[in-house]
């Protein structure tokens, strides 16, 4: 192989380069060309060859050839193709055309050559402008958004960053930062939620994928803002080497969804208050008729054993009276009910994991609370058979009243679990949901259930009575256990698909 190769003549490389090459001789006479140079310049080898160089050079720029000339024949070194070493040149016919040029020296048997390289200056200036272009679309596009540019080097615990992030983080002059620095400006609260991201994404068996969402403590202002940031983990003989990604201030979005948060909560609580107070009243409406009767009744029959002798007939008139007033109360209380519950009951097959990973999006959606959630979700549990809508209201509720829980702990952690729930006579899925609250005592466990019953100053005590009540059209069953270490376990089953 190597043998042949030194049979290749210096024309068949010549030829066969991809740049216009002229060689010329020490008193700028041109003595070879290539294929390349001669479609630049429109003339053919034969009339190129033998030809004095400064013909084809636009003429004002001859002068500035002999001085380049001058001081190449004094000190020929290699001078590579750049946009300082320029020509303006013209072809065949007259048309000028700006080359960048590269020179390269030749020493033949003592005899100086010059190999001039041509590059059509043109396309570089393009290239300078497509990129300088470019490069201004993203950086408008990265105003308009908000966006800041990272790249984490693992090894070297080094973060480089743009100027929007630096300026987040309150480092205006600085391109690069060390990871602890990094750290040390992202909320405390943030910090773990946002390495469990991390250490997610550096797992070789997953995607790669960084999402997350944390805050960040100016270190010059003091002033917090949240940041959503976005990335990949690029992998090297399956090692994590380095996190590319994008961060996007979203602080205003975060308090927009806080405010709105806020309203549909009082709006909710006046819904609730609204439909408690019209069923009490609707109740109390059925009820009071039949016991106003009971009551006269009653009167009646008091009045008869105070009597010497009483009137048998009359105390059976008033006692049967009393029997007829209470079940006409009992008959409007189911009919009541009834009404209230009317429709009939609509269950799908649902993937138990999946409905709590929505009710989870809505919770963070909604911006309900800062929290950790860990998910111990049975990956094979069989589909189980519900409404998919109330059981998804339960799981909200059910977060919600675990977060508020939580507000005065440090690091609160919501933990989710799916498992199987087989009994002698049963087999059900098994939901459990945890916080790592204060917890309360047995005496309000007893109570937690019942209606109206609340801890909250501002509750009215009717999310977990409906969601027990949800639960069981459901097929299953609601319960809290609070003999726990920290916080307290609701539990709750469903019948699997059949």
């Amino acid at each position: 192989m190597i043998h042949e190769l030194k049979q290749l003549s210096f024309e068949t490389f010549f030829d066969a380069a991809v740049d216009a090459l002229l060689l010329i001789d020490d008193s700028s006479q041109i003595v070879q060309v290539n294929p390349m140079a001669q479609a630049i310049f429109g003339y053919s080898k034969d009339e190129l060859e033998g030809k004095n160089i400064e013909f084809l050079i636009v003429p004002r720029y001859r002068k500035q050839y002999h001085h380049y000339r001058e001081l190449f024949l004094n000190t020929p070194l290699k001078h590579p193709i750049s946009a300082g070493n320029g020509f303006a040149v013209q072809d065949r016919n007259r048309k000028e055309i700006l080359l960048d040029t590269g020179f390269s020296p030749i020493k033949l048997k003592q005899k100086l050559y010059v190999l001039i390289t041509f590059s059509v200056a043109s396309r570089r200036i393009e290239a300078e402008e497509a990129l300088r272009a470019s490069e201004e679309r993203l950086r408008l596009a990265k105003q308009a958004a908000g966006l800041g540019i990272f790249d984490y080097d693992f090894k070297h615990n080094i973060v480089y960053w743009d100027e929007q992030m630096s300026m987040l983080w309150g480092k205006r002059a600085s391109k690069t930062v060390s990871y602890d620095e990094f750290i040390a400006r992202i909320h405390p609260e943030d910090r773990v939620s946002r390495q469990s991201a991390i250490n997610r994404a550096m797992d070789p068996n997953s995607s790669g994928e960084f999402e997350v969402e944390y805050r960040v403590v100016n270190s010059v202002n003091g002033i917090t803002r949240w940041i959503a940031a976005r990335g990949r983990v690029y992998f090297e003989n399956n090692q994590p080497y380095r996190l590319i990604g994008v961060t996007r201030d979203i602080t205003d979005q975060k308090n927009l969804q806080k405010r709105l948060q806020v309203q549909r909560n009082e709006t909710e609580n006046i819904f609730k208050q609204q439909v408690a107070s019209l069923t009490a009243s609707a109740i109390a409406h059925e009820l009071n008729q039949p016991l106003a009767a009971i009551s006269a009744y009653s009167e009646v029959a008091l009045h008869e054993l105070h009597n010497k002798v009483p009137n048998s007939n009359d105390l059976k008139r008033a006692l049967d009276g009393c029997v007829s007033q209470a079940q006409r109360a009992g008959r409007s209380l189911h009919e009541l009910m009834a009404f209230l519950q009317k429709g009939k009951l609509i269950t799908e097959r649902s993937n138990l994991n999946e409905l709590i990973n929505d009710a989870l999006s809505i919770v963070n959606f909604d911006n309900y609370g800062e929290f950790d959630p860990v998910l111990n979700l049975q990956p094979d549990l069989p589909d189980v058979q519900c409404n998919r809508n109330q059981v998804q209201k339960v799981l909200v509720n059910l977060f919600r009243n675990a977060i508020e829980a939580m507000h005065a702990i440090e690091s609160p952690t919501l933990t989710i679990t799916t498992a199987m729930h087989i009994t002698m006579d049963t087999r059900m899925a098994l939901v459990t949901v945890q916080d790592n609250g204060s917890g309360f005592d047995t005496l309000i466990a007893e109570r937690i259930f019942e209606p109206f019953f609340t801890t909250k100053p501002t509750g009215i005590g009717m999310g977990l009575p409906i969601s027990r009540a949800l639960i069981e059209i459901n097929g299953g069953q609601l319960w809290v256990n609070c003999n726990t270490q920290a916080g307290t376990k609701f539990h709750f089953t469903l019948p699997f698909t059949l």
